[in-house]
């Protein structure tokens, strides 16, 4: 005998939620940041460049004003490559805005060096803000939520790179591939505890660090089938779909957004 579910209700409305998002001064996580806030999240925004952060805040703050989302947002200074200070952030986080239940891992750095002509301090460096930041607020949210009993969502931003990488960036690439099994890791772990862990693998997207190599390499936009770079506002509807009620039975999925420009 077949069952006659109710019809589908849809819901990306996140708010009374408290979302964290790192990297967000530029590019991709200050879209990620106002894209939360507006759909009702009361979002911390992290990154190194306080004086950006103060600029985003301000930008949600006049969103919410303009009747669009939550228009809460909270500046907070950090530095991901220091361990200390991303478990203080959290608390931090916690004392003024609430539980955490959001956690978007965005900040990352490239490498544009050859392997070989790597310092053993920037390669420690890379690590640290790549892998070792993300993976600590990932276990410090998770643990808090599990403490509390309530279920969380954490995106984790890997990169195509890490699946199609070119020369010249291997610290980049090896630190995006271990991004995308530490969520996969961190669902299987956490799935009884109702916190879903998802990985976003964008391709070529405009922001800083694209501007950075195209600099160095020139328009690569010519080689991809439509000759174009993403833009920021491409991602939110993954972005959305990962964060809210939605995807209650996703976990563990790596959701590669590239526009076809290649094969990976």
């Amino acid at each position: 005998m077949t069952t006659n579910p109710p019809l589908p209700n849809f819901s990306l409305d996140l708010t009374g939620q408290v979302a964290f998002v790192t990297g967000t001064t530029s590019g991709l996580g200050h879209r990620f940041a106002r894209v939360l806030a507006a759909a009702g999240a009361q979002v911390a925004v992290a990154a190194r460049r306080t004086e950006k952060l103060d600029r985003l805040v301000a930008e949600i703050a006049a969103d919410g004003a303009s009747g669009i989302g939550s228009g809460s947002a909270l500046a907070v200074p950090l530095d991901v490559s220091d361990s200390a200070a991303v478990f203080a952030a959290i608390a931090r986080v916690e004392d003024e805005l609430g539980k955490v239940q959001i956690l978007v891992n965005n900040a990352g750095i490239p490498d544009a060096m050859m392997a070989h002509k790597m310092s053993p301090e920037f390669v420690d460096h890379i690590i640290a803000t790549n892998v070792t930041g993300p993976f600590h607020l990932s276990c410090e949210v998770a643990r808090r939520l599990m403490g509390s009993g309530l279920s969380g969502r954490i995106v984790n931003i890997s990169s195509m790179g890490a699946f199609q990488a070119g020369i010249g960036t291997s610290m980049y690439a090896v630190t995006k591939t271990a991004i995308a099994r530490m969520s996969e890791m961190h669902a299987l772990e956490w799935a009884r505890h109702h916190i879903n862990v998802n990985t976003i693998s964008p391709g070529a997207f405009s922001s800083e660090m694209m501007d950075g190599m195209l600099e160095r390499l020139g328009d690569i936009t010519q080689g991809f089938p439509r000759k174009r770079l993403g833009d920021p506002s491409q991602l939110d509807s993954t972005l959305l779909f990962l964060c809210s009620p939605s995807s209650e039975f996703v976990t563990g999925t790596n959701v590669k957004v590239h526009d076809g420009q290649s094969a990976g």
